[in-house]
């Protein structure tokens, strides 16, 4: 592994690729407009970011936004989708094609991508691309928080904030003891849930760690039996009330902090990654993954 990864570099560049994607986003272009029923579909990284802007665009009171999986997205007519907004760094991921395949001439479709230079963009009615936050690392990290930033501008969000927080959180010191501990737990709420979903597949694609993630009002109902000296905690966000406390006796370390959430997700990122080289493993080559999940079609008989 080098001294300085594609992972290490492209988390880096966070800031201005979020200063980018905010000028695009505050620009208008195909994204939904407010009232229309959204259905946002990805895989992996890219369905955690489609769970907080579908929260994020409810929550703005712009219309119903329902995240998929790719692979099991709900798009019958029943459902009344004015458009579906798929997210995808590569462009290719088998999962994602076939939506956009099966619902071309049905529903209108714009797709947020890295590469547009790829198969995706045949497919869909519309897109936006943001090869400036395209990746050469397996694990994404610009990519995915690129895209969010360039929805919540759009949402007519001032990310501003947002931008300086991932400025601040690239130079904070990454304590021993998340670089040491044994567990970890990802809460959000809302918005942040899908960032709690990321941080934990992060962590686990980077590092090989064990990582879970929750709802964090779901988490003292069972999953807080995990908790213990040497694990940690980690909300994104506002803690509900009380929830401290209870991880506080628990003897696990509780992490929350003030800056925007999607900034404290670049200090995970850091803390991944430096978890991975501890263990002396390759963030940029991770086991048994790759750049994109593309499946092998079945053959016609």
């Amino acid at each position: 592994m080098s001294e300085t990864s594609y992972m290490e570099q492209e988390l880096h560049s966070q800031p201005d690729t979020w200063r980018e994607a905010a000028r695009i986003g505050a620009g208008g272009g195909p994204l939904p407009g407010a009232g229309q029923r959204v259905a946002v579909v990805g895989c992996g990284t890219s369905w955690f970011m489609a769970q907080s802007y579908a929260a994020l665009r409810e929550g703005a009171g712009q219309g119903v936004t329902d995240p998929f999986p790719a692979s099991e997205a709900f798009l019958g007519a029943d459902r009344r989708y004015d458009a579906v907004v798929a997210i995808t760094r590569s462009g290719t991921t088998t999962e994602v094609l076939r939506v956009l395949d099966a619902v071309k001439g049905r529903i209108p479709t714009v797709t947020v991508l890295g590469d547009p230079d790829t198969p995706a963009v045949e497919l869909s009615d519309e897109t936006v691309a943001l090869p400036f936050a395209d990746e050469r690392s397996v694990v994404q990290t610009r990519f995915a928080t690129t895209a969010l930033t360039l929805l919540r501008a759009h949402l007519g969000e001032d990310v501003a904030r947002s931008v300086a927080d991932a400025e601040e959180a690239l130079t904070v010191p990454v304590k021993k003891e998340w670089v040491d501990a044994e567990q970890f737990a990802f809460l959000g709420t809302g918005w942040t849930y899908g960032l709690a979903n990321e941080a934990a597949l992060k962590m686990r694609e980077a590092s090989q760690s064990w990582t879970e993630s929750y709802p964090a009002m779901e988490y003292r109902h069972g999953p807080i039996s995990i908790a213990a000296p040497g694990r940690v905690t980690w909300l994104f966000g506002e803690a509900p009330e009380g929830l401290e406390a209870d991880v506080a006796r628990t003897g696990a370390h509780f992490v929350s902090h003030a800056r925007d959430p999607l900034a404290d997700l670049v200090l995970v990122q850091r803390v991944a990654l430096e978890r991975a080289r501890a263990r002396g493993l390759d963030p940029d080559n991770p086991r048994s993954l790759t750049r994109s999940v593309m499946l092998q079609e079945p053959a016609v008989p």
